[in-house]
């Protein structure tokens, strides 16, 4: 079982940068990861993904050129870098892993979450 935990939510104007985090309970340099999102009412959505190699890398059109993901295998941590920052990035955003190589779906393992919130 792998548990991650998210880290670095919090509250940004519009135009500002975020950096989000998640560090794996295990060694997870075999393992796809990904970002997530779920604003209020919406359904959750993918936001990005990178391979266990740390190539490959994977946006929704909606964060491409903003949000970077990117790992560090050594501290089981993977990144999201999220720039230029919009009203409508505010959500909760999930961190999650596989241990097959999944792109937009399929992931076995979720963080709780952490509060993403953008003012205009």
């Amino acid at each position: 079982q792998v548990q991650l935990v998210e880290s670095g939510g919090g509250l940004v104007q519009a135009g500002g940068s975020l950096s989000l985090s998640c560090t794996a309970s295990t060694r997870t340099f075999s393992y796809s990861m990904g970002w997530f999102r779920q604003a209020p009412g919406k359904e959750r959505e993918f936001v990005a993904r990178i391979s266990w190699s740390g190539g490959s890398p994977l946006y929704a059109d909606s964060v491409k050129g903003r949000f970077f993901i990117f790992r560090d295998n050594a501290k089981n941590t993977v990144f999201l870098q999220m720039n230029s920052l919009k009203p409508e990035d505010t959500a909760v955003y999930f961190c999650a892993a596989s241990g097959r190589d999944r792109e937009r779906d399929g992931y076995e393992y979720w963080g709780q979450g952490t509060q993403v919130t953008i003012s205009a």
